[in-house]
């Protein structure tokens, strides 16, 4: 009997699954056919020389004479796949194959996977800068932390091409987004919020980073020891500096110490919130629990208390997936000829998020559905709008 993924309004058979996957989910069209002698002679031999020759005289024509300068590269190492964490570079194939595929969709980009077997920063580092003449942009992926800061920030220090650690900041994209959209509902100031983050790997630290930029002033992260302050003696150099910016007002403790009050927790962790600790925060409260597949609270258990709640599922109001915001911050870094994605195209992305939700706001309809064909250019548009400004 074949196995099934179960949601509260979907059954997928397993042997759907694996059919869909059959041979991967990727394959190059041409844009023109090859079905005459010409046709392959323009394309191939001896067409192409006569382009191989003037790209050779003036670099620069590359951009407008192969497809390199509009390809996103999707590059993962497999270390942390998901909820699956360090399952190795062929099993997280499937994943930046998908990655490619929504790029292709919702951005309108060529897009290609591309797996390294090696942990090495340097070697992931310098395979990208050896391979930089083959695209245009990196979409760093699912890369475990602390090691995805240092990539990150030593891949954009070495290539002139936007690049971007989704996990990090495609998700403070949307959680920005979401919290604009819960706040306005709500009819709150965001500025005064006391915000929790339970997780500080790639992406609760860069939704912290976001969040303090938008204006969020008391904010308390915590890891898996607890609440991250500047007493504590076991953090990491990327936890160390967090400390001096979040965690105001010096709590100490755990979980329970950080949510007596608080008007909002963000989960991007593995962790389980208790219903007794969500009973704790202040009224008209908003939860964000998005780990996947599993929520660290039921959004039916958080609704009891919290005012407005967000998942990473598709099958619960609310999803907080980054499929909103990567598609289209990569085409309009790209259509603007951006060498870098800068906090402001971030921070414009979120709120073009927000924009398309218009009218139709609600508290179970906080950002738009990932499948709103409106979101990829109006983030698009945005982002681009913001490379102009900063260049100017």
């Amino acid at each position: 009997m074949a196995e099934t993924v179960s949601t509260p309004h979907l059954v997928i058979e397993d042997e759907e699954i694996f059919d869909a996957h059959v041979g991967g989910k990727l394959s190059v069209e041409l844009k023109s056919p090859l079905d005459t002698q010409r046709a392959l002679s323009i394309a191939y031999t001896p067409g192409v020389a006569q382009v191989s020759r003037a790209i050779a005289t003036d670099a620069t024509l590359a951009k407008r004479y192969t497809w390199a300068n509009r390809l996103v590269v999707v590059v993962s190492d497999g270390t942390a796949v998901l909820g699956l964490g360090d399952i190795g570079p062929s099993a997280s194939l499937p994943v930046m194959e998908g990655k490619s595929a929504l790029f292709k969709e919702f951005g309108g980009l060529d897009s290609i996977p591309l797996v390294l077997d090696t942990k090495d920063p340097d070697e992931i580092v310098e395979t990208l800068i050896r391979l930089r003449p083959s695209f245009g942009a990196v979409n760093l992926e699912d890369i475990s932390a602390p090691r995805c800061f240092e990539i990150e920030r030593r891949v954009i220090e070495a290539l002139d091409c936007p690049v971007m650690h989704d996990d990090q900041h495609g998700t403070a994209i949307v959680v920005l987004a979401a919290l604009l959209g819960a706040t306005k509902v709500l009819n709150r100031d965001m500025a005064s919020l006391r915000l929790v983050i339970s997780g500080a790997g790639a992406a609760g630290v860069a939704c912290a980073n976001i969040l303090l930029a938008a204006g969020i002033t008391d904010i308390t992260v915590l890891d898996s020891k607890g609440i991250v302050h500047r007493e504590r003696d076991d953090l990491n150099s990327f936890k160390a500096e967090l400390a001096e910016r979040t965690n105001p007002a010096g709590r100490t403790g755990g979980l329970a110490e950080a949510l007596d009050g608080a008007d909002v927790f963000l989960g991007v962790s593995a962790g389980v919130v208790p219903e007794e600790l969500i009973a704790t925060m202040a009224p008209n409260s908003i939860v964000f629990a998005l780990s996947n597949p599993d929520p660290e609270i039921h959004p039916d258990i958080a609704h009891k208390y919290a005012a407005v709640v967000a998942t990473g599922r598709s099958d619960f109001p609310n999803q907080i997936n980054n499929v909103l915001a990567f598609p289209g911050v990569f085409r309009g870094a790209l259509d603007a000829g951006a060498r870098r994605i800068t906090e402001k195209m971030k921070v414009a992305a979120a709120e073009a998020i927000h924009s398309v939700v218009g009218d139709d706001l609600a508290v179970e309809h906080i950002v738009p559905s990932p499948l709103d064909p409106r979101v990829g250019p109006a983030v698009a548009a945005a982002v681009a709008a913001a490379v102009d400004e900063d260049e100017d």
